[in-house]
This record gives C-alpha cells, sequence and structure tokens, in this order.
C-alpha cells in the first residue's frame, strides 16, 4: 500500500513516517521540501489520522493547495481514496493569516470583535494611522522631521511582530527619529483605538487575536483539541507571534511538523528570524531533527560553491548539499567586467550563447539584488532584440477601482468602516478629503470613541446635507445600496452594490470597459462567500499580482529572458542563471549592513541566488561604476569585490577576464622615436 515511499531517500522516509513528538525537518535548496512534507501528509493520514484534524500552515494558499494535491494522488496511488474523494480534501490548508481569519470569524463575538469586521490592506493601514498622526498635530508640523505614515506602519508592525518595545526598534529601524518615541507611541495607541472604534482589523491583528485566542484559558484549550497534528512549511520565515500561535496550539500536544531551510530566511522586514528554526528544539523539547541534503536540481559544481558560501557563515547552513546525479558539469564562471557597460555586453553576449547550445531564453534567469541593477540591461536587451519579462508590476488589489468595489462591500457589514466611507465619498462630483471627512464626523466615525455609532447609515440624511448638490443623487443610491434587504442573496446585494458604484467609476477613470469587468469579477467571487466582507479580506490576504487591460498589439515570440530580484526568485529554478553585480554594496546591499544579522541575511540572498541554478552559473563583477551612468563624463570610483567572494568560494570558479570584445584597430608601422620628439618640442616651455 506504501509503495510510494519506496521513491524517497532515506531520510525522506524518516521524515515522512515518523511517529511521536514533534519533528525538524530542515530541507536544503532543492532537496524535495514539498515532496517530504505532502508524503508526511499522506502517511499521517493513511495510518489514520482525521484530515479534519489537521492542520497545515503555509506562506501561499497556492503552496497549500499543491501540497494537498500532490498528497491527493499518493493517496490515490495506495488506493484510499473514498467514494467521497480523497481524505486530502478535508485538511485544513492555507497561510497563517488566512486560517487566523477564519477563526476570527467564527470566534468574533468571543473575542470581542465585530462580526463584520474590516480587514484592511498595508495602503488602508497606512490611511487610518495618518488619520491619527494628523489629528495629534504631526501633519504640518515644520519645525522638525518626524515620520511619514508608511514609516509609522513599519514601525508598528515591527514592534508588534516582535514582541519589542518601540524604543529599541526605533533606534533600529529609524535612528534619527528616537527623539520622538513618545509622540510615535502615542500615535500607535490612537491608532489601535480607532481600528477598535471603526471595526477594523489589519494583518497584524489577525495574528494578535488569534494569538489571543489561543492563549485564552477557555477558548485556547478547544482550540488546541480541535488538532491532532500541526505541520508548517517555511518555518524559517515564521516571526514570534507565529511561533506563539503554534506553541498555544501544541499547548497540549506535542504532535507538530516543521520543515525549513534556515540558509533561506530573507524576510527580516517581516519580523522573520532564522533562530526560530535554530531553536525550534528549545521551544519544543524532545524534537527529532532530520536533514534532507540531497539535491535533486543543480551540478556538484554549482553545490560546491554553495556549500562554501555556507562554510564562510556565522551560524547556520545546516545542510551540505549534494547533487543526486553526478554528472559532469561546467564550473561556475566568476566574470571580471570593465565597467557596467561591458558587464551588459558579457550578459547578453552568454545569453546568446546558451540560447545557440540549444538552451532557450525562458530557461535562463538574470537575478539582481534591487530591481534598479537590470536598468541598463534592459535597454541593451531591446538593441539585440533579446524579449524578456521581469517580475512584478502592479498588483489587483492596488488598482483604484478594485478597492472602490471593496470599500462598499466593506460598508454593507461593517458601516463603521472610516477608512471605505473616506475613499467612497470622494468619488462623489465636487467631494475632496475637506467635505468627506465633515460628511464622516456627521456619522459619528471620528473621534476617540471606543465604540462604534448605533446606527450609522440613520445619520445618513443630516451627514449629506454636507455633499455639494451635484453629488447628492449617487450618493443616495449608494447609502441605499448598503443594507440588505430582507431575504436577499449575498450575489443579489453584490450585483445591486455594482449598479450603484458603476456609474462612480465610469466618471472617475479611464479604460472604462476593462475596469467593470473587474466589478463583475468582484460580484463573481461573492458566491462563494457567506458574507459580502469577506470578498474584500479574501483579496488582502491573497491579492491577485497584477489587473489586464483588453488585448492589445500581438506579441509574437517563441521564447522569452526572464529578469528578477532573488526575492522573487525564491523556490524557482533556470538551466542558467546569471548574478549581475556581484560587489560590496550591491551583494551584500549597503542598505543591509547596520548589524551582523543583516549581514548574515545577505550572504543568505547570496546563497539562494547561486542555488536556483540547474546545469551554469555566472556570476558578474564589474571594476568600476560611473558616478553619471547616464551623462558623458568619465568620472568613476573602483568597485570591490563582495565579500562573500572569500578564497573558499572562488577557488571553486572559473575566473575570467572580460576583455572589450570590441578594440580600436591596430597597424604595424615603423617605429618613431615619439618620446624624443616630443621632449624637443616642450624644450621651449621651460625658458
Amino acid at each position: 500500500m506504501f509503495a510510494w515511499l519506496d521513491d524517497l531517500t532515506e531520510a525522506q522516509r524518516r521524515a515522512a513516517t515518523h511517529d511521536g513528538g514533534p519533528l525538524r525537518i530542515l530541507a536544503g535548496a532543492g532537496t524535495g521540501k514539498t515532496t517530504t512534507l505532502s508524503a508526511r501528509v499522506a502517511w499521517l493520514l493513511a495510518t489514520g489520522a482525521a484530515p479534519e484534524r489537521l492542520l497545515l500552515l503555509t506562506f501561499t494558499r497556492r503552496a497549500a493547495r499543491q501540497m494537498l494535491a500532490r498528497t491527493a494522488s499518493l493517496m490515490a496511488a495506495a488506493g484510499l481514496d473514498t467514494a467521497s474523494g480523497s481524505p486530502s480534501s478535508r485538511v485544513s490548508g492555507g497561510t497563517f493569516h488566512a486560517i487566523a481569519h477564519r477563526t476570527l470569524r467564527r470566534y468574533a463575538a468571543t473575542l470581542g470583535i465585530p462580526e463584520g469586521f474590516s480587514v484592511l490592506d498595508a495602503a488602508d493601514a497606512a490611511d487610518v494611522i495618518d488619520m491619527v498622526r494628523d489629528e495629534q498635530g504631526h501633519a504640518a508640523s515644520t519645525r522638525r522631521r518626524f515620520p511619514r505614515k508608511s514609516l509609522l506602519v513599519d514601525l508598528y508592525s515591527a514592534a508588534v511582530n516582535t514582541g519589542r518595545p518601540l524604543s529599541s526598534v526605533v533606534p533600529e529601524m529609524a535612528p534619527w527619529a528616537e527623539d520622538s518615541v513618545e509622540e510615535i507611541a502615542e500615535i500607535c495607541r490612537g491608532y489601535v483605538r480607532r481600528k477598535r472604534s471603526a471595526g477594523l482589523v489589519d494583518l497584524d491583528d489577525l495574528l494578535l487575536f488569534w494569538r489571543a485566542a489561543v492563549q485564552d484559558d477557555r477558548l485556547g484549550p478547544r482550540l488546541a483539541g480541535s488538532l491532532d497534528h500541526v505541520l508548517v512549511d517555511e518555518y524559517q520565515d515564521v516571526n514570534e507571534l507565529q511561533v506563539d500561535i503554534l506553541t498555544g496550539l501544541r499547548r497540549a500536544d506535542p504532535r507538530i511538523t516543521v520543515v525549513g531551510d534556515d540558509a533561506q530566511a530573507l524576510y527580516s522586514f517581516r519580523a522573520a528570524e532564522p533562530r526560530h528554526i535554530l531553536e525550534f528544539d528549545r521551544v519544543f523539547p524532545g524534537a527529532t531533527t532530520v536533514i534532507l541534503e540531497t539535491n535533486y536540481r543543480s551540478s556538484q559544481q554549482i553545490l560546491d560553491v554553495a556549500n562554501a558560501v555556507g562554510a564562510d557563515a556565522t551560524v547556520g547552513f545546516s545542510a551540505v548539499l549534494e547533487a543526486a546525479r553526478r554528472a559532469p558539469g561546467v564550473g561556475p564562471q566568476l566574470v571580471r567586467c570593465a565597467d557596467e557597460d561591458a558587464q551588459t555586453d558579457a550578459v547578453c553576449d552568454r545569453i546568446l550563447s546558451h540560447r545557440e547550445a540549444g538552451i532557450a531564453l525562458h530557461e535562463q534567469a538574470v537575478l539582481v539584488r534591487a530591481s534598479h541593477h537590470s536598468a541598463l540591461l534592459e535597454l541593451e536587451l531591446g538593441v539585440r532584440r533579446i524579449p524578456y519579462v521581469k517580475y512584478g508590476g502592479l498588483r489587483f488589489i492596488e488598482a483604484a477601482h478594485v478597492k472602490d468595489m471593496l470599500a462598499a462591500f466593506r460598508l454593507a457589514d461593517n458601516p463603521g468602516d472610516v477608512v471605505a466611507w473616506f475613499r467612497l465619498l470622494q468619488l462623489l462630483v465636487g467631494v475632496g478629503p475637506a467635505t468627506a471627512r465633515r460628511v464622516v464626523e456627521e456619522l459619528g466615525l471620528l473621534g476617540s470613541k471606543e465604540e462604534p455609532p448605533a446606527d450609522v447609515l440613520g445619520a445618513w440624511q443630516q451627514a449629506a446635507a454636507h455633499l455639494p448638490d451635484a453629488a447628492r443623487p449617487a450618493a443616495g443610491a449608494l447609502a441605499a445600496a448598503l443594507p440588505a434587504r430582507p431575504g436577499e442573496s449575498i450575489p443579489t446585494h453584490a450585483e445591486r452594490l455594482r449598479i450603484a458604484v458603476a456609474p462612480l467609476i465610469e466618471a472617475t477613470y479611464p479604460d472604462v470597459s476593462a475596469r467593470l469587468t473587474d466589478l463583475d469579477t468582484l460580484v463573481a467571487a461573492s458566491t462563494k462567500v457567506a458574507r459580502l466582507s469577506d470578498v474584500a479580506a479574501d483579496h488582502v490576504l491573497e491579492p491577485p499580482r497584477s489587473t489586464g487591460n483588453l488585448a492589445g498589439p500581438p506579441v509574437i515570440d517563441e521564447d522569452w529572458l526572464v529578469i528578477s530580484t532573488v526575492h522573487s526568485a525564491k523556490g524557482l529554478e533556470w538551466d542558467v542563471v546569471h548574478l549581475l553585480h556581484v560587489t560590496d554594496g550591491n551583494i551584500p546591499s549597503d542598505m543591509a549592513l547596520s548589524s551582523p544579522a543583516g549581514l548574515e541575511e545577505e550572504r543568505r540572498v547570496f546563497y539562494v541566488a547561486l542555488t536556483r541554478a540547474r546545469h551554469a552559473l555566472h556570476l558578474y563583477m564589474p571594476e568600476r561604476y560611473h558616478h553619471h551612468p547616464n551623462g558623458r563624463d568619465d568620472r568613476h570610483g573602483w568597485a570591490q569585490p563582495s565579500r562573500f567572494l572569500s578564497d573558499r568560494v572562488r577557488s571553486r570558479c572559473d575566473e575570467v577576464t572580460e576583455r572589450n570584445h570590441r578594440p580600436d584597430a591596430t597597424e604595424n608601422l615603423p617605429p618613431v622615436d615619439a618620446g624624443e620628439r616630443i621632449s624637443v618640442a616642450l624644450e621651449g616651455l621651460w625658458v
């Protein structure tokens, strides 16, 4: 029945079939982490675990779906599917924030939050904290520099997720604002009060309330007792708050499995720390550790370089990778280039050379530490007619018309949502921030009150008197569409809101046709939820990366190169990887060198970049950088090789110096004693 276990390595099999207490799987890059975790879920189900009592936590919903789909395949192979489908379909899987949202919706009343609470994305959270900043008199201050809303949100979030006081967070993240800690703290307190009074929950609150639930003496045992097994992917990326949640869920049951790689911990800006996976056995005593070191991705020559980088680290890098296939390969290349222009030529030459050798463009990637590092290369790719895609783009949730419609959905469940009111009111003709604020004040939604008004919509008629005459018909239609009608289905209510919002979208934005289609998509999403605010929450928890326009002129190309930052490339792989700017200040980034921990994270970024390559790896090292890359002067500075290119690392690379491949022509002529001629010519200047 378990024939599929034969396809696993001995270490993978030990991890998959572990029976007992806490299990830590240290899975090096390319060692089959997903295969192992899926096999473990399948093993637990096959040996009698109830699927509804398993919780699989991942950092993306897609990862959870993929693992459970792979688990279903293993269950089918073992003949363990039932008439109702695979048991894996009943396993709870998702991100920390998604499971937290589900828990809060179920126990909202118990936790003291409105049942129809609104979930704020990062931009909305910044807007709320900006309101508080303004009310406390910091918006118009010119006496001294004071943090703006984006930094205030980052400081608040860092304190919440690390459990450290602002007095230690501010000096580390914004040392110039250290003398403003008290004012920042008061803004954070006001931000918390404003969210509570308006029924708003940000992403950090989802985890805070979940932690409060699992640590509660009455609710905590109920939540923990509903689970037999908890499995966590990418454990190197958890923060202090998430560890607290896991210890609460496993307060009386040690059956927890975590999978991760301390060498790939890259998210300190989210308060994640690799120490959590390294110290797992301290938090969960008696833990068993299995290390996966057989790499199925890269050649041994590439792994030797990655292992050398890890050997130079001060802590971590538990897995020493060994290639599963000892096929002959080429050594990684360290390419010295005269400057950035020479680097661009060298990269393009090698890309086209690999293409002629049979490696398609889409099997090659150019990786950079920061997005702007590829600017010169992108120009040259256009000249050489090399098509490319660059990872990134406008997130769907940031498209203004989408947020407008989601604001209406939020107000339908939570009329006290001050952010949603501000957004929709400013779509009306002649309504700006000042008028919107007067209307919101009349609705009773501003101020320091702990509780929202009892009947916000009941105050609408009086509040609408502050609107210009031209805005009142549309405003009235919107207000009338917000409350649900008796017996009305959620999709019908969503459609009424779309009808009210669509004229505002048409009057505000260009490209109306594509935008209205997006509104239809949001209405369609309402067929799968229990309340309209869940549609908005779903887009905050897992936003689509981009939104498309209507079809334009055709782009016909059989192939394309990939350009990506190293962070965006995590989890991906290509036959050939070109890593640009392997010089100090770029790799490692000078912005990350304020602490030893920052330097070590940059080492892990470098390691992740190296381990994306299957067969060939090129590291490019410009020797000089021009002060004005787009100018015509020749002022420049010498670059220093990356400090990560130690003797140990360089000894495993083939070093080449890229010469100017378009040298000036030379001719062989009879010798001329130019020095003597110059001396004679200059003699008259010395009198």
